[in-house]
Formats: C-alpha cells, sequence, structure tokens
C-alpha cells in the first residue's frame, strides 16, 4: 500500500515534501495548516500512507455515528463532542498518558472558514502532556507537504506562536481565502 501510495502522491499529483517526518518520537502534536478544505483530510490519509507512520486526529462527534463512523474510527480518529462544555485539553492529555504511542494531527484554525486567530488548545495538550508540537503545512500552491523539526513549547506563548506562525506564512490552501 506505501508503494501505491507513493506513486499516487509523488508521480500522480505531483506532490513533494520537505523537512523530516519524526518517526523516531512517539508523542507529539501535529498542527496542519492551513485547513481550507475537506480535501485536506484525504491529502493528510495519502501522506500517512506515504510515511507509512501512524497518526491520529479527532473530529466531531457527529463524524463518527452511521453510516461512516467505522471509517474515521478505522483510520485513526476519536470523536470530541464539542456541543457541552468539555474540558477537551484534559481529555486528550489523558490520551496521551494512557497509550505508548499517540500523534494526534489538528488544526488549530479549528475549522475550514477563514480565521483572525488560532484556537490555542493544541499549545495547551502539548504543554499539559508535555510532548512537543511539528508543524505541517499543506501548499496547495507548490504542491508541497512540509514539516518542521519538533518545537517544545516553552514559557512564552505568544512568541511561540508568533515563531509558528511564521513556518505557515506564503502557505496557499486548496480554497484561497
Amino acid at each position: 500500500m506505501q508503494a501505491l501510495s507513493r506513486f499516487i502522491y509523488f508521480k500522480l499529483l505531483g506532490w513533494k515534501m520537505t523537512g523530516t517526518f519524526p518517526s523516531h518520537l512517539e508523542k507529539f502534536v501535529i498542527i496542519v495548516v492551513p485547513h481550507t478544505s475537506w480535501w485536506d483530510f484525504l491529502l493528510g490519509l495519502l501522506v500517512r500512507k506515504v510515511l507509512n507512520e501512524e497518526i491520529n486526529f479527532i473530529g466531531k462527534k457527529s463524524l463518527f455515528d452511521s453510516p461512516f463512523g467505522w471509517f474515521f474510527r478505522w483510520t485513526g480518529g476519536a470523536p470530541i463532542d464539542r456541543s457541552k462544555s468539555n474540558d477537551t485539553v484534559s481529555a486528550i492529555v489523558k490520551i496521551f498518558e494512557s497509550r505508548e504511542r499517540f500523534r494526534l494531527a489538528l488544526s488549530p484554525e479549528g475549522t475550514r472558514k477563514k480565521v483572525e486567530k488560532w484556537k490555542t488548545g493544541f499549545y495547551h495538550i502539548a504543554k499539559q502532556a508535555q510532548v512537543p508540537i511539528v508543524l505541517v503545512a499543506f501548499d496547495y500552491g507548490n504542491k508541497e507537504v512540509k514539516f518542521s523539526e519538533p518545537q517544545i513549547p516553552t514559557q512564552n506563548q505568544a512568541a511561540d506562536l508568533e515563531k509558528y506562525s511564521s513556518f505557515f506564512r506564503g502557505v496557499q490552501g486548496k480554497v484561497i481565502r
């Protein structure tokens, strides 16, 4: 399956990868930016197969209902109930604590719509779980998926978020906004 995925990604679609996926790490948070289309999910699944790596994600609870819930679980997803005032950060930290390997991919934008400011849950999850953050850009303009080195959150959230956002400057999503 990896050979087929590599053929599709590199040869048929003409995409490239820059940077290195941190295969040596068992636990980390992956933030993928920009998130402008449902195609990002399919691209993420393809990239995961190209890398032959286990990468998890969370999604709104309704995605995990019939008839497609089995698919999202099978692909590494976990449902999150966003309709209540749940402590999502603590719940995800518990998942990190309970598993030998957990690599959580999510979008700090929290939606496919244009946002002025990222949600910071990913940052608090990484700090509380004491895991690094890996930045991943889906650049449709250059047909490139770009990986950063693992980032260790510091005590200066504003400086960290500025550093992270600078990694994504100039990156073009599938839907231009």
